[in-house]
């Protein structure tokens, strides 16, 4: 045997025994269902069946399994993302490296049909419920809010266009409120208003909302000075930095405004039928996902009641339609309203024309970041039977 063929052996031995070993350790190491580093819900075995061999959905199932439970696939993950900053890249996985420490979600140009579509079907649900009161607040996300502190030669589109194209199709229906309107003074001050790491704004970018809001509803918002302001962490890495694994990065503080005039408030999760006296569950704080921390985290439907004053009460009953911008900033509504119906299409499938009939909801706010709004097909089940 030549040194040729010796060398081409132990290279292919190698290469069955990697394979042979990763396939011992991906049925011998337990099954994950949660990845805490990615922050989801890993993909689970594929069911074998006809229909799904016939449509490609079992393919499609199996490759994400394998692809999800890769034995030591967070540590492949972080390798690529560090290899791809040794050759010097400023993106990883959808997820710029900015300046001052912030990461971007790349904000590329929006299909105009959808974002229409989106806005029409708002707009045509309104139309059918002329005696409520509707608000639709659209706040840009931090890559449309920071542009200039994007890496050299990243570009994104504009969401300062897309909102105002979104408020030009909702026009003379519902009250618009624009994200940049209220936040632009915010960005050349010491404060952020967006997580460096998270897509998310920050509890003081939150109050700026809430104040916005206050304000066109005629209320007096509360000032910072009626808070006791407290950080209840300074470890918070975000979801751009889950998906891009950047090295090196400084993670974000999370804070909490507590009005210094106790309330009472009762939390009604109906998903699981579980209640709660506290706006914030505090065990996220120990958990990849402490934005969570907020209300607790997603939920199809919730009702937030406080025991108000009579003379501090501005409105008794609100339905907010939401993504989960609206997790840090409902809180700050509590000191208005006796009664905030909280609903998040993505997982709520119910009517909601009854809902608010059954509930005597004559106030709505619809409150979405721009990127989620134009992801945001669920929307689409307001022109539907169900909805109306």
């Amino acid at each position: 045997m030549n040194k040729g063929q010796r060398s081409d052996r132990i290279l292919v031995g190698g290469f069955v025994s990697a394979l042979l070993a990763a396939a011992v350790l991906f049925l011998a190491l337990p099954m994950q269902t949660f990845s805490e580093t990615e922050n989801r819900v890993l993909q689970r075995p594929p069911e074998l069946s006809w229909s799904h061999i016939w449509n490609k959905q079992f393919s499609l199932e199996a490759e994400g399994f394998v692809t999800d439970h890769f034995p030591m696939r967070t540590s492949w993950v972080q390798l690529k993302s560090e290899m791809e900053q040794l050759r010097l890249q400023q993106e990883n996985n959808g997820i710029y490296k900015g300046k001052g420490g912030y990461l971007f979600e790349k904000f590329e140009q929006p299909d105009d049909a959808k974002a229409k579509e989106y806005a029409e079907v708002v707009q045509r649900w309104a139309a059918m419920h002329p005696e409520a009161g509707m608000t639709f607040m659209l706040a840009p996300t931090s890559i449309g809010m920071y542009p200039e502190r994007l890496p050299w030669l990243a570009s994104a589109d504009s969401q300062r266009d897309v909102n105002a194209f979104v408020k030009e199709q909702l026009k003379g229906k519902l009250t618009f409120l624009n994200g940049f309107d209220f936040l632009s003074d915010a960005t050349d001050g010491n404060r952020p208003i967006y997580y460096r790491t998270d897509h998310h704004w920050t509890t003081y970018g939150a109050y700026l909302a809430y104040s916005a809001y206050s304000k066109q509803m005629g209320w007096e918002p509360l000032p910072e000075s009626a808070f006791n302001i407290e950080t209840v962490t300074r470890s918070f890495l975000g979801s751009y930095h889950t998906r891009s694994q950047f090295s090196g990065v400084k993670p974000d503080s999370i804070e909490v405004y507590t009005p210094k005039k106790p309330l009472h408030t009762t939390v009604s999760v109906a998903d699981d039928r579980s209640t709660s006296e506290s706006l914030y569950d505090t065990s996220f704080l120990s958990k990849k996902d402490k934005y969570s921390y907020f209300l607790g985290g997603v939920h199809a439907l919730m009702t937030i009641k406080t025991e108000l004053p009579a003379a501090d009460v501005q409105l008794d009953k609100l339905l907010v339609i939401k993504d989960s911008y609206a997790h840090s900033m409902l809180p700050f509504l509590t000191s208005h309203v006796q009664e905030l119906h909280v609903i998040d299409m993505r997982y709520y499938n119910g009517n909601i024309s009854q809902y608010m009939k059954d509930n005597g909801i004559q106030q709505v706010l619809f409150l979405f970041n721009t990127a989620t709004f134009l992801e945001s097909s669920e929307l689409l089940k307001l022109g539907t039977k169900s909805s109306v």
